[in-house]
């Protein structure tokens, strides 16, 4: 995974300043921020409503509406696990009882080493259950290699 550097309140007014010019900045402005940082910082909620003349309210509005914003630094493992029919078919929740059970790690809650995140189709249906492992597509999962996947193999809660 991605180490980021830490939130820098001087770059993210660059990054930000640097995108002013665009029509409809806000979302491309956030999009920057995540890359560079890893995450959007509370922080930069007034900074980009005070250059796009926008409330705080309408900034922070659409950085809540979209679930691939974080909040916080990512954490060093992330597991997008797929829930939609397909794999729901093949197994996908017998995984998500095996883990929280087996391991103590709850689908949709993150600590600092890892997250598992329910998804909804990654296009590989045919190989499922499917996972994206820090963006690596992984099909025909199974509770081991999950575990594995999530550095938990031989782990206990």
């Amino acid at each position: 995974m991605q180490r980021y550097p830490a939130w820098d309140q001087d770059e993210a007014r660059s990054i930000i300043a640097g995108l002013a010019h665009l029509e409809g900045a806000t979302l491309p402005m956030l999009h920057a921020l995540q890359e560079a940082f890893g995450h959007v910082d509370p922080q930069a909620v007034p900074l980009i409503a005070e250059t796009l003349n926008l409330s705080r309210a309408e900034v922070h509005g659409t950085l809540s509406f979209y679930h691939d914003f974080r909040g916080a630094p990512p954490p060093a493992r992330v597991v997008k696990l797929c829930r939609a029919e397909a794999c729901q078919a093949l197994g996908c929740e017998a995984l998500v009882e095996e883990l929280a059970r087996e391991h103590g790690v709850a689908v949709d809650a993150a600590t600092e080493s890892l997250a598992v995140e329910t998804v909804y189709c990654l296009g590989n249906c045919a190989l499922g259950p499917a996972a994206l492992v820090d963006g690596e597509l992984i099909g025909r999962l199974d509770a081991g290699r999950l575990a594995d996947l999530c550095g938990l193999a031989g782990a206990s809660p």
